[in-house]
């Protein structure tokens, strides 16, 4: 019996389960699915969580169950690519005929000193709860500096203002503008919501270092009750400790058909791997639909997929507390109501219907 092993129940790993499953995976083959959590968690909505406005059930899916799909929960702590074996703490190793890597990516913390001690984060489901603890817990008034304003920042903090009116909310933006990236017309529309909300925007920020309670701008020191961190994201260590070549960003450089140049039964999904775009839950569902094709073909012994079509992402959307959003879809800029009730329906189609 050959053992598919996949590392990480994300959006990519829940993808290729979900095409293999039930009917698609050949009697010879098994899954083993390991992961530190017994669901899959909806890491696009972290940011509710540690708002308070949601709750820990809203953002957990279960995984599918199939008499050939084993589930271990542990921690990796390394992938030996010549052995064909992972390893776990305190547990055997497990030993695998095709790997799929998607363990998701870390904070990045650019070399800031103390940002990583003192800093709490949206990144895992358990980074999340710690986060909402601390924000929630907040005494009336007290103030806290959100350091990054990309997507997941600016969704922090328009969820956070709606769940604590009291608070105090900077949001520090390292761009003259928030949402740079984004058309001015939707940038500015978000501006104007956190101005009109009591957000305080810094735009042009350097963060040189950050102390307890303490954030260093430009090398001067303001002081805060709470400080989280959503400025950037690097591979997970298992995948930056891996001796294989990487881009820039760290993350892995792949063949056409997504597996390491030199390890045709090793394959990187989602945030880890090298991509034409920027990672998102998106681009690794489309990234897991073309390894299942790559993997079916393996098995039955056909000639592998010489080269695919470009991802066909549909866009992006971001919410505004409960009743705004804004987003690109098909290279259309939306703002208002509109785009966040198509997120809100997209969360619904995914949550109960597999997406």
């Amino acid at each position: 019996m050959k053992n598919l092993v996949i590392l990480g129940g994300g959006y990519g790993g829940m993808r290729v389960l979900h095409r293999l499953l039930p009917g698609q995976l050949p009697d010879d083959v098994q899954i083993t699915l390991i992961d530190k959590n017994p669901y899959h968690c909806l890491k696009t909505e972290y940011y509710a969580l540690a708002a308070g406005t949601i709750s820990d059930h809203h953002i957990r899916v279960d995984f599918p169950e199939h008499e050939r799909l084993h589930v271990t929960f542990g921690e990796i702590t390394s992938v030996d690519l010549e052995e064909k074996k992972v390893h776990l703490n305190n547990q055997e190793p497990i030993s695998y005929d095709d790997l799929i890597i998607g363990l998701g990516c870390e904070d990045k913390y650019h070399n800031v000193p103390g940002a990583k001690e003192f800093t709490h984060s949206i990144q895992t489901i358990d980074q999340s709860r710690e986060t909402y603890q601390l924000l929630n817990n907040l005494s009336g008034g007290a103030s806290v500096a959100i350091v990054g304003a990309g997507l997941s920042g600016v969704e922090l903090a328009s969820e956070l203002r709606e769940s604590r009116k009291d608070l105090k909310i900077t949001l520090y933006d390292r761009g003259k503008n928030i949402l740079s990236s984004f058309p001015e017309r939707l940038s500015k529309y978000v501006q104007g919501w956190f101005e009109d909300h009591g957000v305080t925007i810094i735009n042009s920020a350097n963060v040189t270092k950050v102390e307890q309670n303490v954030l260093y701008n430009h090398d001067e020191p303001v002081s805060y009750d709470a400080i989280v961190w959503t400025a950037g994201i690097q591979p997970n260590k298992i995948v930056r400790d891996l001796p294989v070549d990487k881009d820039p960003q760290g993350r892995v450089v792949l063949t056409k058909q997504h597996h390491l140049p030199h390890h045709e039964d090793a394959f990187v999904v989602g945030d880890c791997a090298s991509l034409p775009h920027a990672p998102s839950a998106q681009l690794a569902e489309a990234q897991a639909e073309q390894i299942v094709q790559v993997l079916l073909k393996k098995w039955n012994g056909e000639e592998l997929p010489q080269d695919f079509p470009a991802f066909k992402l549909k866009g992006v959307l971001g919410s505004l507390g409960k009743k705004h959003g804004f987003g690109l879809v098909n290279d259309r800029p939306l703002i208002g109501r509109v785009p966040r009730l198509l997120k809100s329906g997209i969360l619904w189609m995914y949550k109960y219907h597999n997406g």
